[in-house]
Order: structure tokens, then C-alpha cells, then sequence
């Protein structure tokens, strides 16, 4: 049920940066907030991996296994991007789709 409310709070935020219901002051900063809640939720994310004394016990035996699986899901992810980006051309910086 909890990828019910991960999609619906992702909907909710695409419906509202579409009504540009937020003064441009706040979309020009979006970036940085965003940034800055990753690094929060990466931060918590380590306090549970630390506090949980199982995971720490038995991190050194788990440890190779996760850095190929981290190794391999970022080459594939940055990978990923590339073909994509291929396919799917974006805008240039400063460039408005009426003025193509």
C-alpha cells in the first residue's frame, strides 16, 4: 500500500508544478532543495544502517556483493541516461520550444 501513497505524492507534485502554483523564487531554488533533501534522506538512511547492530555485524560478508551490485547499477543507470538521452533529444539551456 505504500507505493499508493509514493505515487499519489508524486502525482500531487506534478499537478501542482504544472498549475505553477509556486512563485519563481521557489522553482528557480528547486534544485537546491531537492539536493538538500536527498542528503538528509541519505543521512537517515546511514543512522538506520548504523543503529541496526545485525546489518553492521554482518556488513564485511555482504560488503563485496554490494559494491558489485552498486558498481553495476551505476554504470547501467549512467548508461541508461545516455540512451535515452539519444533517443529522446532535450532542449538546450535558455531555449523555448516556440522558438525552434
Amino acid at each position: 500500500m505504500r507505493i499508493l501513497l509514493y505515487v499519489t505524492i508524486i502525482l500531487m507534485g506534478a499537478v501542482i508544478g504544472a498549475k505553477d502554483m509556486f512563485s519563481s523564487k521557489i522553482i528557480s531554488k528547486l534544485s537546491q532543495i531537492q539536493t538538500g533533501c536527498l542528503l538528509i534522506l541519505l543521512f537517515i538512511m546511514g543512522l538506520n544502517i548504523g543503529v541496526n547492530k545485525e546489518i553492521v555485524r554482518t556488513f564485511f560478508k555482504l560488503g563485496y556483493q554490494g559494491i558489485i551490485l552498486a558498481l553495476f547499477s551505476i554504470l547501467f543507470s549512467i548508461l541508461g541516461v545516455k540512451l535515452i538521452s539519444r533517443v529522446f533529444p532535450t532542449q538546450e539551456e535558455g531555449e523555448c520550444e516556440h522558438d525552434r
